[in-house]
């Protein structure tokens, strides 16, 4: 159910968020009218002269509102856990002391590397090999 309303809530978000993208397009800035009182451009619209400005203004707070809101629930939700009876502690992992003869080097920190950490012994270099027939001798 928490996930059925957790989904609800962020398409909400997201849907807002893209209309108030959209309305903040849209309107026009506040020099847009100067231009037009000198013959700039064209002062009416679909809305009227200033009929636009105050139903998308309006339209604009609103999808703020309500994007404002879900985001707030979001962080609620996000932030909501459950809640223990228990102690704080209960939850935390237990870890036992190392035994006295193991082995205390990056290789004894990964989890479940039980065996010691080993370095292996040089490899001694491969004695030269007459070459054979029909072989290159080399220097």
């Amino acid at each position: 159910m928490s996930n059925v309303f957790l989904t609800l809530i962020l398409t909400v978000q997201v849907l807002s968020a893209l209309a108030m993208i959209g309305l903040i397009l849209i309107q026009h800035g506040k020099g847009a009218d100067m231009g037009a009182a000198f013959g700039g451009g064209s002062a009416g619209s679909l809305f009227g002269a200033s009929g636009s400005a105050n139903f998308l203004s309006r339209t604009t707070a609103i999808l703020a509102g309500v994007f404002f809101a879900s985001t707030l629930a979001l962080a609620y939700l996000g932030n909501a856990r459950p809640v223990s009876s228990g102690s704080v502690l209960e939850g935390s992992a237990v870890v036992a002391p190392a035994p006295a003869g193991a082995a205390s080097g990056p290789a004894a920190q990964i989890p479940g590397n039980d065996a010691p950490s080993v370095v292996p012994a040089p490899v001694a270099p491969a004695a030269p090999v007459a070459p054979g027939p029909g072989q290159i001798p080399s220097k």
